[in-house]
């Protein structure tokens, strides 16, 4: 297997200023607490394609509620990877907890933004049973799958990224 990216915490004063930012009411001591909790993303076996993402903040969610839940984590890829974002398939089908956006694409140079890369996953709960979601702070709720790509024989394009959702137009 090819090795091709690290994740990494972003900085304590990035993750606390975005979480005071997503939760209004939430103080300095609940902030740090959660900055505690953020973890580095694992497979949970050898043959697992995905990396499950921890969730450092509780999520109580009702029907067709949605929140963007801060990871606390960043990646550092090789240029020709990205990494995709999928819900889990137990959450998935259970609640039909999903993603926002249906797949999450963080591109190589998201790594380098102003936000140091924070990744956020906008999650909603699209049950049609009237079940709430509830996830506890330190459960995997989603998967990363890392994936190479090309690009055109003819692409020329020189931009460079400084954000994230919604950030290249």
């Amino acid at each position: 297997m090819e090795r091709i990216a690290r994740f990494e915490k972003v900085s304590k004063e990035r993750f606390i200023l975005d979480h005071k930012e997503l939760f209004k009411d939430a103080g300095d001591a609940e902030a740090h607490e959660a900055y505690s909790r953020v973890s580095i993303p694992k497979r949970a076996t050898k043959g697992s394609a995905g990396y499950d993402l921890i969730t450092p903040v509780d999520v109580c969610l009702r029907p067709g509620e949605g929140l963007r839940i801060p990871t606390g984590i960043r990646v550092r890829m090789r240029a020709d990877y990205c990494m995709l974002i999928v819900p889990r398939s137990g959450l998935g089908s259970r609640f039909r907890f999903q993603l926002d956006n249906t797949v999450g694409v963080i591109d190589s140079d998201y790594y380098g933004s102003a936000n140091e890369g924070h990744i956020f996953v906008p999650m909603r709960n699209d049950s049609r049973d009237g079940k709430d979601v509830n996830i506890k702070a330190g459960t995997a709720f989603a998967q990363c799958i890392f994936m190479s790509y090309g690009i055109t024989e003819d692409d020329e394009t020189i931009e460079e990224r400084n954000g994230g959702f919604g950030s290249t137009g």
